[in-house]
């Protein structure tokens, strides 16, 4: 089966701070990274606007207002001391949205294997109501309730391995029994939480956090031990994965020591689970990685496995 590849050129108007590490120079270095003759099978299209529905059935209607209304016509304005809205930061949010939708969609209704969408901002540090670390919108927690509720999936599965807690995914779905959200990250390091401990109402939540200076060995034996294993029992029919590319060891935001190849590897890992309960069933949203050299080659290899390669 192939792989949906899916972005946007408004996605780059998303403006930061200069110096600000979320910059529009992460998505160009992933589009060349792209362009090499070694993906010239993926199916390319462009990420459409998301719909206000899809955006409801994670982060309520005020919210959503708040954020648009903030936007300004000009310059940049801040929500906090690392998130900031532009001009465009409005577009590129909804754009976000629309490619988590329509990968869920293509994905869960057979006619690609999986997809991979690059879009910015990022978005598993947004909570329900609250905008942080970079992020305005949950893309990949839209994306697991648009699957539910658009394709009736009974169970869907988030795994996180930005070097960052995904705190905003663990809050939206810590009541929630038919999401599974597991997290690998480095800790202790921002957003502060990811302990073991928080496991949510139902046991759906598992945290392993990762001290720094944890090498690929370590990595690996943590996502063998300790997050495979619920994968493979809570039986998913969909697999989500949070993408992010900051763990490798060139990333300037945090200290953990992983290289390509293991993203690669944890890749293949979910696809085998997918393979055998879910039809092959994955949609991975980029998240963070700060180092562009280490994002491309990063991003590289995890579509390289994506597409079988």
């Amino acid at each position: 089966m192939s792989t949906l590849y899916l972005t946007h050129p408004a996605c780059l108007d998303h403006e930061t701070p200069l110096g600000h590490p979320e910059c529009a120079e992460r998505l160009r270095a992933v589009e060349r990274a792209l362009e090499q003759e070694k993906f010239a099978l993926l199916l390319r299209e462009q990420a459409p606007l998301g719909s206000r529905e899809a955006i409801h059935r994670v982060h309520p209607e005020r919210y959503v207002e708040a954020i648009e209304q903030a936007t300004p016509r000009s310059g940049i304005v801040h929500i906090d001391g690392d998130t900031a809205l532009s001009r465009g930061s409005f577009e590129a949010a909804l754009r976000g949205v629309g490619a988590a939708v329509r990968a869920t969609d293509e994905v869960m209704a057979g006619r690609v294997g999986n997809a991979f969408c690059a879009t910015r901002p990022p978005g598993h540090h947004a909570e329900r109501a609250q905008a942080m670390g970079f992020c305005l919108f949950n893309n990949v927690a839209i994306a697991a309730r648009h699957a539910r509720t658009a394709h009736g999936a009974g169970r869907v599965a988030i795994v996180d391995w930005d070097v960052h807690h995904g705190n905003g995914t663990q809050d939206i779905f810590w009541s929630d029994p038919d999401v599974l959200y597991c997290s690998t990250h480095e800790m202790p390091l921002y957003p502060g939480t990811g302990a073991m401990s928080e496991q949510g109402e139902h046991d759906t939540i598992v945290n392993v956090p990762l001290p720094a200076g944890t090498n690929s060995r370590s990595f690996r034996e943590a996502f063998d031990f300790a997050i495979l294993p619920r994968l493979e029992a809570f039986k998913a029919d969909l697999i989500i994965i949070s993408a992010g590319f900051d763990a490798h060891w060139r990333d300037p935001l945090a200290n953990l020591n992983l290289t390509e190849a293991d993203f690669a590897w944890a890749t293949l890992r979910l696809m085998a689970i997918a393979d055998s309960q879910c039809k092959g069933r994955i949609v991975s949203m980029l998240e963070g990685g700060y180092d562009l050299d280490a994002l491309a080659k990063s991003t590289a290899g995890h579509v390289e496995a994506l597409m079988g390669m």
